[in-house]
């Protein structure tokens, strides 16, 4: 009798840590960054928003450039493979690696550096991102077009949906393209441009 009450003991202790080992959040990293394995890309929109914000521009990425007062400078860019791209006077000009804001401050201290412009004023708007690309099991896999707001569960139906083998549980991002980190994410987890989003095979 004794025996049964222990092993009912056991049995239930059992099923309470299982229950809260379960419903424990995943560590999410700082900023919405990524943790490395086991770690959660953050799901939230603001701070996707904010990842969005700090963008770092990189190669096929599109953008306009607006000098004030200076149609002849002015005009829409696309950096090449290893992130520059030729402007008017200034020649070629680095600008993966940069965010908008770094670059808009680079174009004016070039400008006014090179004497060209008294007092440059500059403005850049990303027009297209660069792609990201979905792998593993989905109907077709590949490259497609960022776009605001895309999350894990968007991307995977612009790809034509999971196929019957694919591990919805186990979907993974590689950050920052295929040498990133990777991380685990949610159906809502954001999509940042250049990111690598790669659906399992699950195992019968």
């Amino acid at each position: 009798m004794i025996g049964f009450r222990l092993l009912g003991v056991l049995l239930l202790t059992t099923g309470l840590v299982a229950g809260c080992s379960s419903s424990s959040p995943l560590p999410t990293a700082p900023g919405g960054g990524v943790g490395g394995p086991g770690a959660v890309i953050d799901s939230d929109p603001a701070a996707a928003a904010k990842a969005v914000a700090g963008y770092q521009l990189g190669p096929n990425d599109k953008v306009r450039l607006t000098v004030f007062r200076h149609e002849d400078l002015s005009g829409e860019f696309e950096l090449d493979g290893e992130g520059y791209f030729a402007m008017p006077l200034v020649g070629e000009i680095l600008a993966g690696g940069l965010t908008a804001r770094q670059l808009e401050n680079e174009i004016e201290v070039q400008l006014k550096g090179g004497g060209y412009l008294v007092n440059p004023q500059v403005s850049l708007e990303v027009l297209n991102y660069r792609p990201f690309y979905i792998v593993g099991e989905v109907r077709n896999p590949g490259s497609y077009p960022y776009v605001n707001g895309m999350t894990v569960i968007n991307a995977v139906a612009l790809a034509g949906g999971f196929t019957y083998r694919a591990s919805q549980s186990s979907i993974t991002i590689t950050r920052g393209g295929s040498n990133g980190d990777q991380a685990d994410t949610e159906p809502q987890t954001q999509v940042l441009p250049g990111d690598v989003i790669e659906v399992p095979e699950r195992f019968f």
